[in-house]
């Protein structure tokens, strides 16, 4: 196991009617700035849970905060930041409400081209608003971990940032919450935690059987409950299942003292950026690939994932990882996502252009080696098609 420091500093309150704690984790004299996304919280109700719970405190809200956040929109919202004195933002929502609340923080009080502190990786924050959370799509991890990706229209351009300044204060994480979330959005958020986990598990053995059991753990659960959360929506043990697996996956927690890859993610963002495909979308299409790809270089782990979490461990070796990476793929598709970029009625066409943006960020030697190029990222993407 490798040397690390980890400090998992949000408080979480987790379960039904938790949004009630609001008062005992935000100061009473704070201005609040309540951010969301597209209104689902207005019609299912969370909205008026928060009003609730927070009545007599002094409250603002800035709606319409994407998908995949664009800096312009987030920048609409630090103007109403400066206009109203806010010192207390709470993001109501997704992984993507989370990730833009905090650059919000971050770019409250910067001084100099905002989008520096996108393109510095978060380095050059010196400091930031505090930032609490109520999650109602588990998916990013966002509400534990101080990690964000931002996009920008007017370059295309879709890159991640982190600063333990940006950590979220307290997550709020009441399963009943992710009710009425539609299936799609169920599916993305089961995949990007299985993936999340994959990141850092799948690499090579440093002989860390804790992380190794945690994150096999993870897998088990999301593969036993994300068909389950599709067919039985209302299942509170399910949904409280999912929502926990969600903010291990990408909290700290397995990630401490192994190395990680984060290869699909890179790969996956400009895909995103360029073709407007869900996160988990191009998550789900590059991370076979990526096995495939870089057999040779996970083969150990590859055999303990095809033998412990699909329970296949018979055939040559070659034979047991391929039905592994079968398997994989069969429950992303059993989730609802292709795997294939021609699902997509993507051709193949825009690949050198990806390559392009890949050269641009900086991320020609990616993988847990650091040892995969940009002829090798190019063809991942070949082999996806």
């Amino acid at each position: 196991m490798n040397n690390f420091s980890l400090h998992l500093a949000t408080q979480v309150l987790f379960g039904q009617g938790q949004i009630a704690q609001l008062p005992s984790v935000i100061p009473a004299d704070a201005r609040v700035l309540i951010t969301y996304g597209g209104g689902s919280i207005k019609r299912n109700g969370v909205l008026d849970q928060v009003h609730q719970a927070l009545k007599g405190y002094t409250l603002f809200e800035f709606g319409g905060i994407e998908p995949n956040p664009t800096y312009e929109t987030l920048m609409q919202a630090v103007e109403v930041v400066h206009n109203n004195k806010i010192d207390f933002l709470l993001a109501v929502g997704g992984g993507s409400v989370l990730d833009g609340t905090k650059f919000i923080a971050a770019a409250a009080d910067y001084a100099g081209d905002t989008w520096d502190i996108v393109t510095s990786g978060g380095k050059k924050i010196t400091q930031a608003l505090p930032i609490g959370s109520v999650l109602t799509l588990p998916a990013t991890g966002s509400e534990m971990n101080m990690g964000a990706v931002i996009s920008r229209r007017e370059t295309g351009d879709k890159q991640a940032f982190g600063s333990p300044l940006v950590l979220p204060k307290f997550a709020i994480l009441d399963p009943v919450t992710t009710y009425t979330l539609p299936p799609r959005q169920v599916a993305n958020g089961v995949i990007d935690a299985f993936i999340h986990t994959m990141e850092q598990y799948l690499t090579y053995p440093v002989d860390a059987k804790v992380q190794d059991r945690f994150s096999e753990g993870l897998l088990l659960t999301l593969i036993e409950e994300g068909p389950k959360a599709l067919k039985e929506p209302e299942n509170y043990a399910v949904r409280a299942n999912i929502m926990w697996c969600a903010t291990m996956a990408l909290n700290g927690l397995i990630g401490a003292g192994v190395p990680q890859d984060w290869t699909t993610h890179m790969l996956g963002h400009e895909l995103t950026a360029m073709h407007g495909l869900d996160h988990a979308q191009t998550l789900a299409i590059i991370l076979p690939a990526v096995m495939r790809a870089r057999k040779a270089q996970k083969w150990q782990k590859l055999l303990q994932y095809a033998d412990r979490i699909w329970g296949i461990d018979t055939g040559t070796e070659d034979q047991r990882i391929e039905a592994a990476i079968k398997a994989t793929e069969q429950f992303f598709q059993q989730m609802g996502a292709p795997t294939r970029l021609s699902d997509y009625q993507l051709d193949g066409s825009t690949i050198p252009d990806l390559i392009k943006k890949l050269e641009e960020h900086g991320m020609t030697k990616l993988g847990e080696h650091r040892d995969i190029t940009l002829a090798d990222s190019q063809k991942i993407y070949e082999s996806a098609i």
